[in-house]
């Protein structure tokens, strides 16, 4: 497992040499290091392609872009406070801290010794989300909006990566939503709790001044897409049915998430 610091160092690398994904990495160059945890299901001619599914960014003037800049200019005031601190472990792509980030939702801790199946199955699909988005990230590389604003982001240490990756659209979001989804499948009687988190790991991106809301729109389209094309892959299928049962059993052993489920409620509350 890649601590922070590792993880960010990878960048040095990237995938430009084939790294460890061998004949399955997809054409687009990928500058952001986070999608480098574990082998995703998908190999490269099965991954969404950006290019058909998304359009360009908005352009200057646009009434798009201006609709950016309100989404921006409204998650100001939530800068220092409890929901900021939230988007700013979101944005931690690391594991165990995305398991963490869904486990008051599920219901039960999500991790790697008492349900490893899940956590692989997050693992992988963070990989399979977040390629999907390349295409279009390196035919615009659209500039970031705390580097238009020249401000900061919710993680300071990533900024200097994030300057070069494209903003249009966002991993993260592709990948939190994601999450969402075939968790809610994997619980079915907590999808809506489910659901929610990962609908706001896309806005912690706005709130992180990392992304504008047009990326996170996109980034959604592209984990659907994902989700959608994981559903033909069989060895996805068996993962997901293994996970349901470990679940399952989790919940009739009594286990309950370690993080504080109140706290984080109280968290996404503030608008």
């Amino acid at each position: 497992m890649l601590n922070k610091s590792a993880a960010l160092a990878v960048l040095s690398l990237c995938i430009s040499t084939a790294g460890a994904f061998g004949d399955e990495v997809p054409a687009a160059k990928v500058t952001d290091p986070h999608f480098q945890l574990a082998p995703g299901y998908l190999n490269k001619a099965d991954l969404p392609d950006s290019l058909q599914l998304l359009g360009s960014p908005p352009s200057a003037g646009s009434a798009a872009l201006a609709r950016d800049e309100e989404a921006r200019q409204k998650t100001i005031p939530l800068r220092g406070t409890a929901r900021s601190d939230l988007a700013r472990r979101d944005a931690d792509l690391n594991f165990p801290q995305p398991a963490e980030n869904f486990s008051c939702a599920m219901g039960v801790q999500i991790d790697e010794q008492k349900t490893p199946y899940t956590y692989k199955l997050m693992q992988r699909v963070l990989t399979d989300a977040g390629l999907s988005t390349y295409g279009v990230k390196n035919k615009y590389n659209r500039v970031r909006p705390f580097v238009v604003h020249n401000e900061g982001t919710c993680w300071p240490d990533q900024e200097p990566l994030l300057r070069s990756d494209g903003s249009y659209p966002s991993g993260h979001t592709a990948a939190g939503w994601a999450w969402g989804l075939v968790l809610a499948e994997i619980n079915p009687q907590r999808s809506n709790e489910l659901l929610s988190p990962g609908i706001s790991f896309g806005q912690s991106r706005v709130i992180c001044n990392a992304h504008w809301q047009s990326d996170v729109d996109a980034g959604r389209i592209m984990g659907a897409a994902t989700v959608a094309r994981l559903h033909a892959d069989p060895v996805f299928l068996a993962d997901v049915e293994a996970a349901r049962e470990e679940v399952k059993k989790a919940k009739a052993a009594g286990e309950t998430p370690k993080t504080d489920c109140s706290a984080e409620a109280a968290a996404l509350s503030e608008k």
